[in-house]
């Protein structure tokens, strides 16, 4: 009887892909996480700029003459109610002067006007002070009761009654 030849029982696993040395696998991993934070803070500047320049605030003339030093030429919605006579057409557009708390603005518009402007009215002009006046380029008419319900004290007129 021949007997077979003996199997040794702890021979080695079959050798897999060559290892990378522990050095380059190390420069991967460094470069991976540089191309992540690059990735990271691109979108937090997108997400910044985007949602910093999508808000929209409305500020009451009274507001914004007291905060007329920190807004600077920032582009910005005044609201107020339209003071009855100030209306003036210009070659440009028109001028008249809000109010709103207890102050006035004069607004320069180099815009025309919505169909439904007009004195004592409550509106919204955009746009930045500008060498003592508010020059705007744009002129939103708030005419739904909608939103004067929805606003109460908001706005109100010059006798003090609320619009």
């Amino acid at each position: 009887m021949t007997t077979a030849p003996a199997v040794d029982q702890a021979s080695p696993a079959a050798p897999g892909p060559p290892r990378a040395p522990l050095s380059e696998r190390a420069s991967h991993r460094v470069r991976y996480v540089l191309v992540g934070a690059v990735l990271v803070g691109a979108l937090g500047f997108l997400l910044f700029k985007g949602l910093g320049t999508a808000l929209n605030f409305y500020l009451p003339v009274n507001q914004a003459v007291h905060q007329r030093s920190s807004l600077g030429d920032r582009t910005f919605n005044l609201e107020g109610l339209v003071v009855p006579g100030s209306i003036h057409p210009t070659p440009q557009g028109v001028d008249f002067t809000l109010s709103a708390g207890g102050q006035t603005m004069r607004v320069v518009n180099d815009g025309s006007p919505p169909q439904l402007f007009q004195n004592d009215i409550p509106v919204i002009a955009v746009g930045h002070f500008a060498a003592g006046e508010f020059s705007s380029n744009q002129i939103m008419v708030k005419h739904s009761a909608n939103y004067i319900a929805q606003n109460p004290g908001r706005v109100t007129a010059p006798n003090g009654t609320k619009r």
